[in-house]
């Protein structure tokens, strides 16, 4: 019996905490926080402690499955699973075309390195037809457009830096239970406590007096008045001169256009739709200004309204009239620190804007995110006949019937599909209608570095995993499976062939293609980077892994340069006027509401849940666990109802019932429920199964008049419903 420890990373979320493993003869046993991780410091919580339990799950897929005739799952080999799969697709192709393929890629897909660059691969190889669907339109798109329109570049995230400000004024957002979200920042609760305890402030704005507003202070405000708010702050910022306009003027183009927009907007006519009163926001406006470092920093909950990319767009723009966007303290750019990264992100602007502007979903005509298109509109491009119909669906990391509006809908499309495969850890809700269900590694059985979240961090950090124990039975790595799908139809298109050809390029040299070779070029090119042995003690994936194993700080804090520098415009200048934002602000004050639906519905976040996925994990379930709607005690004395009294909520879409919990850290009119349950019987997840809740997405529509324009966003917050005691 041989027993080690390994040192590694957490995956769930953003903060990627450092992690000691135990294994016992390749077992994985436990996991422990790293003490000796010097961004987390020995901090994790309690789901990425409990993860051993995901990666053991008796119930976790790790042999290929194959539907029979009789609709049951039986085991089946890869080849012929990969070989049948390959002819499948190869015909959909040979009858429909590229644009007959679908892709819906979920959230945790975005933690592994090598998944992301296999996926960018192979849609590459399948041109610009293919459908590209992700669990962005849920929940980060908007502000990539933002970005987009603001920097020029939809991959240009502006990140609160927490460690040096003085006002941190939090909106849409809860990191005590996120752990920060858009930030890449472990231990995230201690330092927005460092802020008060240097004589700072941290001001939650949100509907609910949520975990994160119970450390600090909470100003309420009406579900999805969030632009109302940031659009006052800004009429109160021109009209009280607080502007450094010769600064606006330098660093911005527009500043006339965005006075003029903001002008109507005084905070004693958005009361109504914010529920604050107008000297609060006055003050606030003034505070934002006046401290030394202030930066406004606002999340899922802002991205999810009814305007969610004005919204995000109206967040950086309060920054940058408030003097805070680019500055430390305030919002600020990370780097790779790469040669020539500037010059380059131009490109990359240019070419994703291009993409924005120009390519265009078959159904409700929506821009393409990062060539995605919103996931809600995926049942209908499944269902709608004509050129570009859907009729092949790979489905990798995600639920998609739990997570994208009316999952029903999407549920009953799946039967029109000539060919549905999955790649996963479990068969989940949407997984049981799949042809074919592929093992996925967990975490732990594959290497990382996390690209996307690098740039992320206030403090430049670099940290590498190898894989901590092999694939558990057949399992293999979602790059893997891309590989040998892409291998098997390497004639299929132009794209493919040149893939074909990259791969046995390499061949000859006695390499191989994977996507290791790419991430430790980026390593050795970034910043602290060993240049290809340019620089002696510099970092690649190999010295990181054996030298660094619990990481390497870059540097204490993000360096602070021009703005100019972070902005992918020829000129330097953030961008400020633009006519869909023109357009959102218009559609912003036509806001209609409906009598039958007094009540607004928000999401929450639970701190034992992640989106649809850990509740199969009795250590996570214990305590008698279950789905509850939060409402205040106002209502509930009008209703007449008490904590586990079973209410109906109802909106134009559909119904679901849930337990109520009555509290008073929640605004009265509201409701808020978690999402990610709604589990079924027919999944193959036991646990789960015993406590299914309700799916909260079926109040949501996926019309495309009802899904935000500029980005394709899901309504999930501030959604019109009727509560009643069921």
């Amino acid at each position: 019996m041989t027993v080690e420890t390994k040192t590694t990373f957490c995956r769930i979320c953003e903060p990627l905490c450092g992690m000691i493993a135990t294994v016992e003869d390749g077992k994985l046993l436990s996991l422990r926080p790293d003490k000796e991780n010097p961004a987390s410091s020995g901090f994790s919580c309690q789901k990425g402690i409990a993860f051993a339990d995901v990666h053991n799950d008796p119930d976790r897929l790790i042999t290929p499955m194959r539907r029979t005739p009789s609709g049951e799952f039986e085991p089946v080999d890869w080849d012929t699973a990969m070989a049948d799969i390959a002819e499948r697709v190869r015909a959909i192709h040979r009858a429909h075309g590229s644009g007959a393929l679908g892709w819906y890629f979920g959230n945790p897909g975005a933690f592994s390195y090598s998944h992301v660059l296999w996926l960018l691969m192979l849609s590459l190889g399948f041109g610009s037809r293919l459908h590209l669907f992700t669990a962005g339109s849920q929940d980060i798109n908007s502000r990539f457009v933002a970005s987009q329109l603001l920097y020029g570049n939809s991959v240009t995230m502006p990140i609160p830096d927490i460690p040096r400000t003085d006002l941190l004024v939090v909106i849409g957002a809860n990191p005590v239970v996120s752990h920060g979200s858009g930030v890449t920042i472990p231990r995230i609760r201690d330092h927005m406590k460092a802020v008060v305890k240097r004589g700072g402030r941290v001001l939650v704005i949100d509907p609910r007096r949520t975990e994160t507003a119970a450390d600090f202070e909470w100003l309420g405000i009406a579900p999805d008045g969030d632009a109302f708010l940031l659009l006052s702050l800004l009429q109160v910022m021109f009209e009280e001169g607080l502007i450094d306009r010769a600064r606006l003027a330098e660093q911005a183009s527009g500043a006339a256009w965005l006075e003029q927009l903001a002008r109507p907007f005084t905070p004693e006519s958005t009361q109504e739709h914010t529920g604050i009163d107008p000297g609060a926001v006055r003050q606030l406006a003034r505070d934002l200004v006046v401290a030394d470092r202030s930066v406004v920093y606002g999340r899922v909950g802002t991205c999810l309204g009814q305007n969610g990319t004005l919204t995000t767009y109206l967040l950086d723009v309060v920054n940058l009239a408030a003097g805070n966007l680019g500055r430390a303290g305030g919002s600020m750019f990370g780097s790779l620190g790469m040669p020539g990264e500037r010059f380059a992100m131009k490109a990359v602007g240019a070419l994703l804007g291009s993409v924005y502007r120009r390519r265009r979903s078959r159904i409700g005509g929506f821009p393409s995110v990062l060539a995605s298109e919103p996931a809600g509109i995926m049942a209908k491009e499944i269902t709608t006949p004509g050129r570009g119909q859907i009729r092949a669906l790979f489905v990798g990391a995600g639920n998609p019937v739990l997570s994208v509006p009316n999952g029903n809908e999407l549920e009953a499309a799946f039967a029109q599909l000539d060919l549905m495969v999955g790649i996963d850890l479990y068969v989940n809700e949407t997984l049981a209608h799949c042809d074919y269900v592929l093992p996925a590694t967990t975490m732990y059985e594959r290497d990382d570095f996390m690209i996307p979240f690098a740039m992320l961090r206030p403090a430049p950090f670099r940290q590498v995993t190898e894989a901590v124990t092999a694939p558990a039975g057949q399992a293999r790595q979602e790059w893997q499976i891309i590989d040998d799908l892409t291998s098997r139809l390497g004639d299929l298109t132009p794209g493919l062939r040149l893939i074909e050809g990259m791969r046995r390029t390499l061949a000859v040299f006695g390499s191989r293609l994977q996507p290791r070779l790419f991430v430790d070029a980026l390593i050795r090119l970034s910043e602290g980077g060993d240049r290809f042995r340019l620089r002696r003690r510099g970092l690649t994936f190999d010295r990181l892994s054996h030298e660094y194993p619990h990481g390497k700080v870059l540097a204490e804090h993000l360096p602070e340069v021009p703005l100019s520098h972070s902005v992918s415009y020829l000129n330097g200048r953030v961008r400020l006027q633009h006519k869909d934002i023109e357009t959102e602000v218009a559609s912003l004050v036509a806001r209609t509401h409906d009598p039958r639906f007094p009540m607004r519905l928000i999401g929450m976040r639970e701190a034992r849940s992640e989106n649809s996925w850990m509740h199969n994990v009795p250590m996570l379930m214990r305590g008698g666990r279950v789905q509850r709607a939060l409402i205040h005690a106002y209502d509930a004395d009008r209703l007449g109802v008490a904590t586990d009294d079973l209410l109906t909520i109802n909106s134009a879409q559909g119904e679901i019932e849930v337990p109520a919990q009555v509290s008073k850290d929640i605004l009265p009119g509201v409701v808020a429920v978690p999402h990610g349950w709604g589990h079924r019987r027919r999944a193959g997840w036991n646990t789960a199964n015993a406590n299914p809740g309700a799916n909260v997405n079926l109040l949501m529509s996926s019309e495309p008049d009802d899904l935000e324009a500029l980005a394709g966003m899901a309504r999930l917050n501030g959604v019109p419903v009727r509560i009643q005691r069921a």
